[in-house]
């Protein structure tokens, strides 16, 4: 089996800091940026 990954991609606007689409995202590298995105309850990263 293979593992579900704890985050996600999702596309921000630059300028207004809207979520995209990645597609479109991809399609306008100049304003936008592709980031990861942690899946909802896996947000907390700190080691015990």
């Amino acid at each position: 089996m293979a593992k579900s990954s704890k985050t996600f991609e999702i596309g921000r606007d630059s300028k207004t800091g809207e979520f995209i689409p990645v597609k479109e995202a991809e399609r306008r590298p100049n304003t936008t940026t592709v980031e990861r995105v942690p899946k909802p309850g896996h947000g907390d990263t700190k080691k015990d």
